[in-house]
């Protein structure tokens, strides 16, 4: 068995998406072969509705797969398909755009004003970019949960883990997406498939994921009553680690227990031509894809 260490850890930087949706993006529009299967990740977590109503207006896919878990709140959706449906908390949508599919997501607050949810992009391999679009909408309480002796929750939303299922399948990414809370100061081991690239994202409380043998956080140097010093700063919200090669991830609960995403997918391998949310091989069928926007032969008729 051997530890996963910790290669990179980042902040999630805000921005805005669609019509002027405030969010956070982990990871997304940099080098592909960084997370490859996974191209973006968006947390859009807002408290105020004048930072998402305006949504997530008609926009085109292609190539790709995204994967949205709504935790508060709720996303109405619609696509060319003729599908609509309406996320609420603890749901979950996966999306195939496979040849090209144009939707529209607009969010609606709870009774506290609250949209919290995540977005996140998986490639699909040049085999399966033109496959015919689909999309499974999966109610919260049919996502199973596992509680451990020690208090640790863990939602099973796609993939197999301690053994349960989720109900998110046909990934081509065949992806493991957790949902973890582990208990004040616990050190907890999870494991992940060795040829997998993984990521955690951390958004309740705080962990060390470096060195788990005690909560002390990434070493780095900040300014405290107009000094530089060196201190340890624990792994909070809006932070993503990257994993190095492994077959464990090993956390330590800081004071207020930890919630984090734990993601793993493997690896395509393949030339990335990106253009917003269109995702092909090469350059010329990203100028095709543009061509079938313009000429309206985008949607593939169903056959």
């Amino acid at each position: 068995m051997s530890i996963r260490p910790v290669v990179q850890e980042d902040r999630a930087q805000p921005t805005y998406e669609g019509a002027g949706v405030h969010l956070h993006r982990a990871f997304g529009f940099g080098d592909p072969s960084r997370m490859d299967p996974f191209l973006l990740f968006d947390d859009f977590r807002n408290e105020d509705p004048r930072d998402y109503m305006r949504g997530f207006p008609w926009h085109p896919h292609r190539g790709i797969e995204t994967i949205t878990y709504v935790l508060a709140g709720a996303v109405e959706h619609g696509d060319s398909l003729g599908n609509h449906g309406l996320l609420k908390g603890g749901d979950v949508q996966w999306m195939t755009a496979g040849s090209g599919i144009l939707h529209q997501e607009m969010p609606r607050g709870n009774a506290k004003g609250q949209m919290h949810g995540f977005q996140l992009w998986a490639n699909l391999p040049s085999s399966l970019k033109m496959t015919a679009p689909r999309y499974q909408d999966v109610k919260g309480k049919d996502i199973p949960e596992i509680m451990d002796d020690d208090g640790t929750v863990v939602k099973v939303i796609v993939g197999s883990f301690w053994g349960k299922t989720g109900p998110v399948d046909g990934i081509a990414a065949d992806p493991q997406y957790l949902d973890i809370y582990v208990p004040p100061h616990r050190k907890k081991t999870f494991k992940v498939d060795t040829y997998r690239h993984a990521f955690a994202y951390v958004f309740e409380g705080k962990g060390d994921f470096r060195d788990a043998s005690r909560p002390r956080g990434v070493l780095l140097e900040k300014e405290v009553m107009g000094q530089e010093v060196n201190i340890r700063d624990m792994s909070g919200d809006r932070t993503l680690i990257q994993f190095g090669t492994g077959d464990e991830v090993t956390v330590q609960a800081g004071p207020d227990g930890i919630r984090f995403l734990l993601i793993s997918g493997a690896p395509i391998q393949e030339p990335v031509a990106w253009h917003g949310p269109i995702v092909m091989n090469t350059q010329a069928e990203i100028r095709q894809a543009m061509a079938d926007l313009k000429n309206g032969t985008f949607i593939r008729p169903a056959h």
